[in-house]
């Protein structure tokens, strides 16, 4: 690890254009059409990061960044060019060298599995993820709502579901208590759910849940590790790949402490195809957004956005980004004219340089560079050679990526999804303890009941009791091996069961069970 206060970027106006690393976590832009060199760019910035002991997260989306896990090569077909470019930097020290990774994959196939409950998620996001109207985001915070005081987790699409048909099955009561639940509603909510489920969002939500300490490690040398998500598959389905990474911003904000500015960033946030964070978005998803961006920062966390073209990104949050790398852009059209209008109107002025003219002349490789200075005043813009990268520039292979995945430090941590069986199995059993306490209360009176020992251990008893609440008004009736028999948990007495569990975690863990993001997403997008 080094102790550099700054990450140098190139050579621009003749002057070394730099990185401040106190200045780091004040958000950052790296903007330019296709084949610009962004990609490069990002990766030559991971590197310093990660050298300076300071974590990393960026997604894969092309498939090629997984490279900077291995050390660059003189046999590279482009190596000569890349030792050209440091020789021309004058990076006297320039050599390949590898730097630790760690591979994450929502669907479990390239890297270590990403996962997270329903509860976490929460309603915001789950109504953007699935594009409900008004009406419909009020019909799932009230299922939210009966859940939570009905201490029921949600954990997976399957308890989502369930809770779902018993909204249905009870819309009347329901909507007596929280307001107007239509079953049609409930039902356009299902439908988008099987949906969400085909696109393989299901392997998303589940347990283990990934704990946000794991993306802030450092390796044994005190170097930043690099965690990059496999998005090459996930980008088929772009509204989960942006809710994914908009929930990993609010968990990051919701878990860390406070830490002003720091010397360094606790981590650094690469969002890559970043205009899809805001395609149809409401104004108020915007609004928040912005508003997560700009509280971050006091966590000590650095977010920037990778994007073709930077009037993707709103006003609001660009105005957030003081660190700008601005890559060539072409004016085929109005759209683009305007586009390098506004890149050029960010920039602290050059009275040397026209900004405007250079946004369509620059080569590949070749950026405008403006970054903030120590006192945080933005740097003048300069046209600007970018550093060569030191580790690969393209994917790895198969056995490449096998051999890191088992040297990780989370090899087995989130390999198996766990699914709490034993529990289900044990709360299964007091349900059925009260469907026959049901039935000798019809026989013999409540009375008589109530002298006879309770089947149940008293640790279970809470749960127990809010279990058999949620399973009562529709499993009256129901045999017990009917009960037992059904693996599904998309049926009001398998409900129960969750609701035990929910109850089990919450009297055990406290109050926050379920709702760790959902504090900052429900509160800030009120």
């Amino acid at each position: 690890m080094t102790d550099a206060t700054e990450i140098f970027l190139g050579l621009g106006g003749g002057e070394r254009q730099s990185l401040n690393l106190s200045r780091a976590n004040r958000h950052g832009l790296i903007a330019g059409a296709t084949g610009t060199g962004k990609t490069v760019t990002l990766q030559g910035l991971a590197e310093s990061f990660s050298a300076n002991g300071v974590p990393v997260f960026v997604a894969d989306v092309k498939g090629d960044l997984a490279g900077i896990a291995m050390a660059g090569s003189a046999q590279f077909k482009h190596a000569d060019k890349l030792e050209e470019r440091a020789r021309e930097l004058g990076m006297s020290d320039y050599a390949y060298s590898d730097n630790p990774a760690i591979f994450w994959d929502l669907y479990g196939k390239q890297g270590h599995p990403i996962r997270t409950t329903i509860s976490e998620m929460g309603p915001l996001l789950l109504a953007r993820l699935m594009d409900l109207n008004e009406t419909q985001e009020g019909v799932l915070n009230i299922v939210f709502r009966f859940a939570d005081e009905e201490g029921l987790l949600l954990l997976n699409l399957d308890d989502l579901q369930a809770m779902l048909a018993y909204t249905a099955e009870n819309a009347q009561q329901l909507s007596a208590r929280y307001g107007n639940v239509t079953k049609a509603s409930v039902g356009t909510i299902q439908r988008q759910l099987l949906q969400l489920d085909s696109q393989g969002a299901g392997q998303f939500f589940g347990e283990p849940a990934l704990e946000i300490d794991d993306f802030i490690q450092c390796d044994d040398q005190g170097r930043g590790y690099i965690n990059i998500l496999a998005a090459d598959q996930l980008m088929r389905s772009p509204k989960l790949y942006a809710t994914f990474l908009l929930w990993l911003l609010a968990e990051l904000f919701e878990s860390l402490p406070e830490v002003g500015d720091p010397e360094k960033p606790k981590l650094v946030f690469f969002f890559d195809e970043a205009h899809l964070l805001f395609d149809d978005a409401p104004k108020a998803l915007e609004d928040k957004i912005e508003q997560v961006v700009r509280l971050i920062r006091s966590k000590g966390v650095g977010v920037y956005f990778i994007t073709q073209n930077p009037v993707d990104i709103p006003q609001k949050v660009a105005g957030q980004l003081g660190n700008r790398v601005q890559h060539a852009l072409r004016a085929f059209t109005p759209r683009d004219k305007k586009a390098i209008k506004a890149a050029a109107d960010t920039f602290r002025i050059n009275p040397d340089l026209d900004v405007e003219q250079a946004i369509t002349e620059l080569r590949v490789g070749e950026a405008l560079v403006s970054t903030l200075l120590e006192d945080g005043a933005p740097s003048i813009v300069q046209r600007t050679l970018i550093k060569p990268p030191r580790s690969r520039l393209g994917p790895v292979t198969a056995k490449e990526r096998a051999i890191i995945n088992s040297i990780s430090p989370f090899e087995d941590k989130y390999l198996e999804a766990v699914d709490r069986h034993s529990a289900e199995e044990i709360l299964a059993q007091k349900i059925l303890d009260a469907t026959a306490t049901a039935g000798e209360v019809a026989e013999q009176g409540e009375a008589e009941v109530r002298k006879q020992p309770r089947k149940s251990k008293s640790i279970w008893e809470k749960a127990f009791s809010r279990g058999a609440k949620v399973a009562a008004g529709s499993a009256a009736g129901m045999a017990a091996s009917t009960m037992l028999g059904k693996k599904s948990r998309a049926n009001p007495v398998q409900t129960g069961v969750t609701s035990a569990v929910g109850s089990v975690v919450t009297d055990l863990a406290g109050p926050v069970a379920g709702r760790f993001v959902r504090n900052l997403i429900g509160g800030l997008m009120r």
